[in-house]
């Protein structure tokens, strides 16, 4: 799951930079595009955030399914004594 966040921060900081590098391209050369330089960097700025807090959600479920997993198998192996110790010694 967490991998998938990770994918999405990349995609979205791929697009921030693209986004930050329009504002050094001369209008000119871009024909039908907006050619304001703060809507470009603002743009940039607000996929660069929206990468960051997906970036975060992704560590952040990574986390706790790292915890998930861990109580996971402490409670098995719990389990795994208790039926051990219940059985009869031969």
């Amino acid at each position: 799951m967490s991998r998938n966040f990770y994918i999405l921060a990349a995609a979205l900081a791929f697009f921030a930079l693209l986004s930050a590098a329009m504002t050094l391209i001369p209008s000119s050369f871009q024909p039908g595009l907006p050619a304001n330089g703060s809507l470009w960097r603002t743009v940039a700025l607000l996929m660069l955030l929206a990468a960051l807090a997906f970036a975060l959600v992704g560590v952040l479920s990574n986390l706790f399914e790292q915890v998930d997993r861990h109580s996971e198998e402490q409670r098995q192996s719990a389990r795994r004594k208790r039926r051990e110790s219940r059985r009869p010694r031969e």
